[in-house]
C-alpha cells in the first residue's frame, strides 16, 4: 500500500488545507455571526473594528460584486445576512486582517442590535404554522386506508431521532488565491468542487472558468463538506477578491460546531397493520423533518428517507409523507446516510412495537417480511439480486444465533441486575444520487513516457480510501506495479462538472469512467503491440505484471519498452473517458421510476448487557453479514464497514445535540456532546463479506461501502431496548433516540408495579 494515503496519515505527511504554505501576503479572515436564532437587524456598526490596526476590510452583503446568493436545490441562503438573521451562527460580516488574532479582535468590537423575533427551533411546530421548505411529498403504493380493515394487529406510535454533529478532524476551510485574468483559485476542503466553483462565479461575478477549485484531500466529512464547505470557500475567494491578495479562511472547532448544520432530527408519526401470521400488510407514516432555516440539501435528504422507508421489507400498502419544515436552526445537511437512516429507524421502532404488542421476538416480524427477488419497491423498482434473505441467513448459520439467544436468555435468568439483550438489524440500502442527472463521471489519464501513470477524476479522497480503489483499477488494467500510479489532486481544470463525492457512488462512478479511459488506452497499446510484432490479432495480448505476453508466451516487449515506443510512433498516451450510470429514471410528478442502479443488502446481529442499576449498558458484539460485490480493496471496505457501524451506535446511543428554546446549542463541545470511544464500541466486531455476489454495475462488480454500514448501527437502540424490557416488563419504551444511559436509567423504572418491588429486586441483587 505503498501509495495509498495510510501511510502519509501514519507518518505525518498528508496535507489539508490548513497545512499547506501560503503565499507571502496572505490575509485571514474571520466571520462575525449572529448571536441570535431569529431577528431583525437594526444597527450594524464596524467603526471601532476598522481602528485596529492590521485590519485591512470588513465586508458586508453590500460589497458582494455579484450575487448574494449560496443556496444549491433552493435559492434561499444569503451568503451574508441582509437586514434579518434566521439562525444562531449566521455569517453578518467578514473580518479581513493582517493576522488571525488580529481579524478575532476587530471581531470583537462589531456592534449590532436587533430586534429579537420568536424562533421555531421544533418541526411540528414550524408545520402548524405553515414554515416549510418546500411542500409535502407522499410516495404510495396499493390502498391503505381499507387495507388496514383487514389486519389482525394495528399498532400506532411516534417516534423521534436526533441529529447528529459531523466532527470531521478537518474543520470547515479555504485558501482563495487571486489568479491573472481576474481569476481565482480556491484551495477548499469541500466534497463538492463544482457546487464551489459555481457558487463562487455567481457571487464574484465571474465566469466559471475564471474559478478553479483544488481538493487535494479532506480530514474527513461525512456528508458535512458536501454543500456546507461551499460558504467558507466562497468568502475566502470574496476577500480574495476584494483585497487582490490571498484571503485563509479556517474555522475553529466550537466556531464550527456553532454556526454549521448536522443529520436532520426527525419527528415521525407511523400506523403498521398485521395479518395473524404477522405479515405487514399496511404501513402508513408521516415524517417531520427539521430542516433548520434554509433548504441545503433537505429536499434530496427528505426524498431518500422516502425511498428508504420500509427498509429491507416488503409491504404491498405503503403510504409515506414527508414534510420538510423550517426551523430556526442552522440548515441541516448531509450526513452519512443521507435521510434513509431516519426512514430505517421508524420502519424498526414500528416492527419492534407491534412484536412487543403481540408477544412475539421482532426478528419473528423482521424475517417473515423480508424482500424477495422480484418484489416491488412502492416507488416503481422491481428488486433484483435480492440477497436479504440470504444475508440473513447467512447471519443466523455463521454466527450460531439459537446458541447466543439461549446464552442470553440464561444470563437473565441468573443475574437480576445486569440483563443482555440481543436484535437483529436488516439493511436494504440503495445506490445512486436520487437526482438522476447527477449519476456522472468522467475520468483523465496519462502515461507517461517512463511508464508512471497520473489519474485524475472527480473523486474527493476524504478518508474513506477512494484513491487508492482509483489506483487499484489503474493498476489492474494495466498490469503494473501501484506504485507507478498516482492520483492527482481533485480539480475543475482537469475534470470538469463533477458530482460531489457523496451517495456512496465516488467509486462506483469514477471507477466505471477511469475504467472505460484505461481501457481505451488499453485497446491502443495492444494495437500498437500487433503491428509492432507483426502480429495477426491483438485478441491473445496480454500485459502481466509489466510483461507482454501473446498466447501467454513472454515478448521481447515490457511494459516501459512499450511505453516508449508507442510515444516513439506517435501514439497518445492520454485518454479522457466518460460514465453515465445507466437504466435509472425517476419521475418525480408521479414519484414513481427505477432510481437505483442496485442496493446493498446486509444483516448484523447486535448484543448488549445493561447495568439495571446505573443505567449503562456496553455492546457486547456486533456481527455482520455484508453484501459488497467483488471488493476492490478488502482492507479499505472492511475499514468502511467498522467505521460505519461504531458511527451509527454512536449516532443510536450517546451522541445527542441539545439546543435550549432560544434555538442556541448547548451540546457545543467535546464535554457536552460525547462520540463514540473505545468504552461505547463494541466489544466484538465481526464481518463476514457475502460470497457468490456480484454487480454489474460497479467497476469489476464492486458495490458501494460506504453508507449502508452505519444502518446497522441502529441494532444497538434495540438490543438495549430488549435488556430493558427483560429487566422491566411494565416499561412502555419510548422510542427516542439517542437512548443515551440516563434515558436507559429512567425507562429501567419507568412503570415498575410498587416501590416494595423495587426494593426487593435491588436488596436480593446486593445481598
Amino acid at each position: 500500500m505503498k501509495s495509498s494515503d495510510v501511510i502519509k496519515h501514519v507518518k505525518g505527511e498528508s496535507i489539508f488545507v490548513d497545512d499547506m504554505p501560503v503565499p507571502q501576503g496572505t490575509l485571514y479572515a474571520s466571520v462575525f455571526d449572529s448571536k441570535i436564532a431569529h431577528g431583525k437587524i437594526t444597527k450594524l456598526d464596524l467603526s471601532e473594528a476598522l481602528k485596529v490596526p492590521g485590519v485591512v476590510r470588513i465586508i458586508t452583503y453590500k460589497d458582494i460584486p455579484g450575487e448574494n446568493q449560496i443556496g444549491n436545490i433552493i435559492p434561499d441562503e444569503h451568503l451574508l445576512a441582509v437586514d434579518t438573521v434566521e439562525f444562531i451562527g449566521e455569517p453578518i460580516a467578514i473580518v479581513i486582517a493582517e493576522t488571525e488574532m488580529i481579524a478575532k479582535k476587530a471581531k470583537s468590537k462589531i456592534k449590532i442590535e436587533y430586534e429579537e423575533l420568536t424562533p421555531i427551533t421544533d418541526p411540528r411546530d414550524a408545520y402548524e404554522k405553515g414554515s416549510l421548505i418546500i411542500p409535502p411529498r407522499i410516495f404510495s403504493m396499493g390502498d391503505v386506508e381499507n387495507s388496514f380493515t383487514g389486519c389482525e394487529y394495528i399498532i400506532e406510535d411516534r417516534v423521534e431521532i436526533s441529529g447528529q454533529e459531523h466532527l470531521y478532524l478537518e474543520t470547515q476551510g479555504a485558501v482563495a488565491v487571486p489568479v491573472e485574468g481576474s481569476g481565482i483559485k480556491i484551495y477548499s476542503s469541500t466534497q463538492g468542487p463544482t457546487a464551489v466553483q459555481s457558487t463562487a462565479a455567481k457571487v464574484l461575478n465571474l465566469k466559471m472558468h475564471q474559478v478553479e477549485v483544488d481538493v487535494l484531500r479532506l480530514g474527513g466529512a461525512f456528508g458535512g463538506k458536501e454543500d456546507q464547505a461551499t460558504p467558507w470557500a466562497v468568502m475566502a475567494a470574496l476577500g480574495a477578491k476584494l483585497t487582490n491578495k490571498p484571503v485563509k479562511l479556517i474555522l475553529h472547532r466550537h466556531d464550527d460546531l456553532r454556526m454549521t448544520g448536522k443529520r436532520h432530527p426527525y419527528s415521525a408519526d407511523y400506523k403498521i397493520g398485521l395479518s395473524k401470521d404477522y405479515k405487514i400488510l399496511a404501513y402508513e407514516v408521516t415524517f417531520y423533518q427539521n430542516a433548520g432555516a434554509a433548504a441545503d440539501l433537505s429536499p434530496a435528504v427528505l426524498e431518500r428517507t422516502l425511498f428508504h422507508t420500509t427498509n429491507s421489507y416488503f409491504i404491498p400498502n405503503v403510504k409515506a409523507t414527508a414534510i420538510s419544515c423550517k426551523t430556526n436552526l442552522p440548515p441541516n445537511t448531509a450526513f452519512r446516510g443521507f435521510g434513509g437512516p431516519q426512514g430505517m429507524f421508524v420502519i424498526e421502532s414500528a416492527i419492534h412495537k407491534a412484536a412487543l404488542s403481540i408477544g412475539i421476538e421482532p426478528y419473528i416480524i423482521q424475517k417473515k417480511n423480508l424482500l424477495v427477488e422480484g418484489s416491488k419497491f412502492y416507488y416503481g423498482q422491481i428488486a433484483k439480486r435480492v440477497n436479504a434473505s440470504k444475508c440473513w441467513n447467512e447471519a443466523v448459520t455463521r454466527y450460531s444465533f439459537d446458541s447466543i439467544k439461549n446464552s442470553v436468555e440464561e444470563f437473565n435468568s441468573k443475574n437480576i441486575l445486569k440483563k443482555k439483550g440481543i436484535s437483529f438489524m436488516p439493511v436494504c440500502f440503495g445506490i445512486s444520487f436520487t437526482n438522476t442527472m447527477m449519476n456522472q463521471a468522467s475520468a483523465l489519464v496519462h502515461i507517461y513516457t517512463d511508464g508512471s501513470v497520473s489519474v485524475s477524476t472527480a473523486a474527493v479522497e476524504m478518508g474513506q480510501g477512494v484513491n487508492e480503489k482509483m489506483i487499484n483499477i489503474a493498476s489492474k488494467v494495466f498490469s503494473i506495479d501501484k506504485v507507478k500510479v498516482k492520483v492527482e489532486s481533485t480539480n475543475t481544470t482537469r475534470v470538469a462538472n463533477t458530482s460531489p463525492t457523496a451517495a456512496s457512488s465516488a467509486a462506483d462512478l469514477n471507477g466505471n469512467a477511469l475504467l472505460f479511459a484505461c481501457n481505451s488506452l488499453l485497446a491502443r497499446l495492444k494495437k500498437h503491440v500487433a503491428e509492432l510484432l507483426k502480429l495477426d490479432d491483438e485478441k491473445n495480448i496480454e500485459l502481466v505484471d509489466g510483461k507482454i505476453l501473446y498466447n501467454e508466451n513472454e515478448t521481447e516487449l515490457d511494459w516501459n519498452k512499450l511505453i516508449r515506443s508507442a510515444n516513439q510512433h506517435r501514439i497518445s498516451l492520454t485518454a479522457q473517458a466518460f460514465y453515465a450510470t445507466p437504466d435509472i429514471h425517476f419521475d418525480k410528478k408521479k414519484e414513481q421510476g427505477h432510481p437505483f442502479a442496485y442496493h446493498v443488502y446486509g444483516t448484523a446481529i447486535t448484543e448488549v448487557t445493561v447495568d439495571c442499576l446505573r443505567g449503562t449498558y456496553e455492546i457486547d458484539s456486533v456481527k455482520v453479514v455484508h453484501d459488497y460485490g467483488k471488493t476492490l480493496n478488502h482492507a479499505i471496505d472492511l475499514g468502511q464497514v467498522e467505521g460505519g457501524i461504531v458511527q451509527g451506535i454512536g449516532w443510536m446511543t450517546v451522541e445527542e445535540l441539545v439546543q435550549d428554546s432560544k434555538g442556541r446549542l448547548n451540546s457545543n463541545s467535546l464535554s457536552t456532546y460525547k462520540v463514540p470511544d473505545i468504552y461505547s464500541a463494541p466489544k466484538k466486531l465481526e464481518t463476514y463479506f457475502l460470497e457468490d455476489s456480484e454487480n454489474p454495475y460497479g467497476p469489476f462488480k464492486s458495490k458501494a461501502v460506504g453508507e449502508p454500514p452505519l444502518m446497522y448501527g441502529i441494532g444497538a437502540f434495540f438490543a438495549i431496548s430488549n435488556a430493558v424490557k427483560a429487566f422491566n416488563p411494565y416499561v412502555d419504551l419510548k422510542y427516542s433516540s439517542p437512548f443515551t444511559h440516563e434515558k436507559t436509567l429512567m425507562q429501567l423504572y419507568q412503570g415498575r408495579k410498587t416501590e416494595k418491588e423495587r426494593s426487593k429486586i435491588t436488596s436480593s441483587e446486593i445481598g
